[in-house]
């Protein structure tokens, strides 16, 4: 049967795309209706401070799954091509991805749902059940979906169709004689918005005042293809009945998990890809809302939860900053599974953090800065030639090669709205995490594919970063997803 072994847990890791850490009724929310994802909370571990590696689909999704960060794996951008036809690329081709080690370490290994991590025809990654959208995304009907190598036209509701395949996929497994993995990647709540959702919770958000998105005037670097003041609240509607919905859904899995007697023995992890703005500082979208591309916390900010009873502390918000890239070594020591890689990535296990064995500064800091050059208090992030440190107090942006930069007192000015860059009294924190983000990236970064010498503007990736995509032609000027 599947994994009885609360020590060698099955996995599903429920992964949403553009979600804002803001857009959970159990994040403080008292608009958006998500009960299951509040009885996850409820019955685990929240984090408040869980930082994407990118602000942008592809280069965060490979940063969970390989545990690098863009300039360490080469996706640096949303990828435009490279996902089917003759032109498919494998773009993880030899990293080594968290999945591989679970394979290895004797884990079935399933995805349903969204790839777009190039070449979605080829199964990768040790995964032996394949379910994958073409590309990044579509309409919500008739969504075009690869199944046993085969394009398929799924006419129903795209949410409810990636839940009936893994639950077909848990049902399976639970019979079988290995722990089972399983990723459910959903496409909601991307856009579009409008005229795709289920019409009742549409409906049903006709009289919210949306007030947790602010409606401010546009961002000076904010794009025109943004929604107007007219299309504003339709497009609040969709956005919150997409989450709505696919609450729903994740309640669906949340039930059969129970029903199947596996809770006990299943870790839960939910999580989205990176965050959203929907009218947030003037900008609607995520990083590439803007050029150049920004680092706000509601761009980079994501919404993680991690559930098991029994072994996972119940109701506890974790307020430490934590990254995508920590997450590959957490999954691997929390199932007991050595990591191969571990010296050559940036992240850091939180698997004690999750159990309650140690606090979560005391997790965070190992190494500390005698070892990796990583305290306990700080995250990095990634758009291209754009990067970011952030502590629990400040917040430092640089874009290569010419700016601007920003400097952000997160204590006085937690909405990020008074850019101190040139403010001579803070000169000395500017430059010393200036310093601290130069000396981390040169420890990391894999020069052949470092995101700073790619023309990465945000609007897609069509081929292998540096030498291999030679160079400029790994972008586009496609438009933005």
């Amino acid at each position: 049967m599947a994994s009885r072994d609360p020590k060698k847990p099955n996995v599903v890791f429920i992964l949403t795309d553009d979600q804002g850490a803001w857009a959970m009724g159990c994040a403080g929310n008292k608009e958006i209706r998500t009960p299951n994802l509040d009885r996850l909370a409820a019955r685990g571990v929240r984090c408040e401070n869980f930082f994407c590696a990118s602000p942008v689909c592809s280069p965060a999704r490979a940063s969970i799954m390989t545990g690098r960060i863009p300039s360490q794996h080469g996706v640096l951008d949303w990828l435009s091509g490279g996902n089917t036809g003759e032109d498919a690329v494998e773009f993880l081709q030899g990293q080594l991805a968290y999945t591989d080690v679970l394979a290895a370490g004797g884990y079935v290994c399933g995805i349903s749902g969204k790839w777009h991590m190039g070449d979605s025809f080829k199964p990768q990654k040790s995964f032996t059940h394949w379910y994958v959208h073409t590309k990044g995304g579509s309409n919500y009907h008739d969504a075009p979906m690869i199944r046993d190598g085969v394009l398929v036209e799924e006419p129903g509701y795209l949410t409810e169709v990636i839940t009936d395949d893994a639950l077909n996929y848990l049902r399976r497994q639970a019979d079988g004689e290995k722990p089972f993995y399983l990723s459910v990647h959903y496409t909601a709540p991307h856009s579009p918005w409008i005229n795709q959702h289920p019409q009742e919770i549409v409906d049903s958000y006709d009289d919210c005042p949306f007030e947790s998105c602010p409606e401010e005037p546009p961002h000076p670097w904010a794009f025109k293809t943004s929604p107007g003041p007219e299309n504003r609240k339709e497009n609040l509607k969709g956005y919150f009945s997409a989450i709505t919905a696919m609450d729903g859904q994740v309640g669906r899995i949340l039930d059969l998990v129970e029903e199947l007697e596996l809770a006990e023995n299943t870790l839960i992890c939910f999580m989205g890809d990176n965050g959203e703005n929907c009218g947030h500082h003037g900008i609607w979208g995520k990083g590439n809302g803007t050029f150049p591309q920004n680092m706000y916390d509601t761009s980079v900010k994501v919404p993680a939860i991690f559930s098991q009873p029994g072994r996972v502390s119940q109701g506890v918000v974790c307020e430490e900053l934590l990254s995508q890239y920590d997450f590959m070594p957490t999954l691997l020591e929390y199932v007991g599974l050595d990591n191969p890689v571990a010296e050559g990535l940036p992240g850091r296990s939180f698997a004690a953090l999750l159990e309650g064995a140690e606090s979560a500064a005391e997790v965070a800091s190992k190494g500390g800065e005698s070892g990796d050059g990583r305290d306990s208090v700080v995250v990095f992030d990634e758009y291209g030639p754009v990067r970011m440190i952030r502590s629990k107090t400040w917040k430092y942006v640089h874009r290569y090669p010419y700016g601007p930069h920003e400097l952000y007192d997160l204590v006085g000015d937690p909405g990020e709205r008074t850019n101190l860059v040139d403010t001579p009294e803070y000169r000395e924190v500017k430059e010393a995490m200036k310093a601290k983000l130069e000396e981390w990236y040169v420890r990391y970064v894999d020069p052949r594919v470092d995101g700073v010498r790619e023309p990465v503007t945000g609007k897609g990736q069509m081929a292998l970063a540096g030498p291999a995509g030679k160079g400029v032609k790994a972008f586009t000027d496609k438009g933005r997803k």
